[in-house]
């Protein structure tokens, strides 16, 4: 399978050309990049720009985008005025968070790239069909917007009532949006499970985000090199690898400072999970 990164690992870190580099010299040959802004300052355009002079002068490959959840430089620590969600049902707040969205999006300008992963709600959120029609508003307007610029939005599945597979595929049927999905490992194995959650979305599942927990919290451990992880690897791999020509298997770590260079720890996950 093709082989991708998150830069999630590195969220808390200034992405720089540096480390774009060092990604790469790493043997990874695609990245997703995670728009927080300590990060991706998507609103900066030097940043920006100068990330785009690298990436047309690199092989390293830029798969996909990864939503703002907060709008702040300090990782929604400002408060909850900071939290960036398309289930917000006030339209002028919402409008807000959209348009937060829209910047992030802007980068495919400067650096192409095929995808847009985003989350609908936040973790723990309850079903509302208010705010069910708040996302299918935000997203009317962000499918445009993002299209105009060759990019696809994906729907990650997330452990809240409302992006479960199942309230996924139902959004999908009630508003024919025609969105495809991201598959995240860790967040179906705090659900209905890996193989439950993969037969329901397999069919529309686009990228993925690879990584472990224990099933309770969304810990986003290191498959094979952190302890407590309970995600069955061999079963996962193989119902990855039956449609694998859809999607890249890309892993979307948090560094816990348990490892010195965390990047090391990447080429030999994947070396694992091929084995499996």
């Amino acid at each position: 399978m093709i082989h991708a990164l998150s830069t999630h690992l590195f969220v808390n870190h200034r992405l720089t050309v540096a480390l774009l580099t060092r990604i790469h010299q790493a043997g990874i040959p695609a990245v997703e990049i995670f728009c927080a802004r300590q990060h991706l300052d998507y609103r900066n355009k030097e940043q920006v720009a100068e990330l785009g002079h690298w990436f047309r002068d690199s092989d390293l490959k830029l798969h996909s985008l990864h939503s703002p959840m907060y709008n702040d430089e300090i990782w929604g620590s400002s408060g909850p005025h900071a939290v960036v969600t398309i289930t917000e049902p006030v339209k002028s707040k919402r409008l807000q968070m959209v348009d937060e969205i829209k910047r992030a999006i802007e980068v495919a300008e400067v650096v192409p790239c095929r995808y847009l992963v985003q989350h609908m709600g936040v973790g723990g959120e309850e079903y509302d069909e208010r705010k069910v029609d708040a996302a299918f508003a935000a997203l009317e307007e962000l499918t445009i917007f993002a299209r105009q610029r060759g990019v696809e939005i994906l729907l990650e599945n997330i452990p809240n009532q409302l992006s479960s597979a199942e309230r996924l595929l139902q959004f999908e049927e009630l508003t024919h949006l025609h969105l495809n999905f991201c598959f995240d490992t860790g967040h179906a194995n705090m659900g209905a499970g890996v193989e439950s959650t993969y037969g329901r979305m397999k069919q529309r599942i686009r990228s993925t985000h690879v990584h472990d927990n224990n099933g309770k919290e969304d810990k986003h451990l290191a498959p094979f090199a952190s302890e407590g992880g309970t995600v069955d690897w061999k079963t996962t791999m193989q119902l990855l690898r039956s449609r694998e020509d859809q999607y890249p298997l890309l892993l979307e770590l948090k560094d816990h400072n348990d490892h010195a260079h965390p990047l090391d720890l990447v080429l030999p996950i994947f070396e694992r999970l091929e084995e499996q």
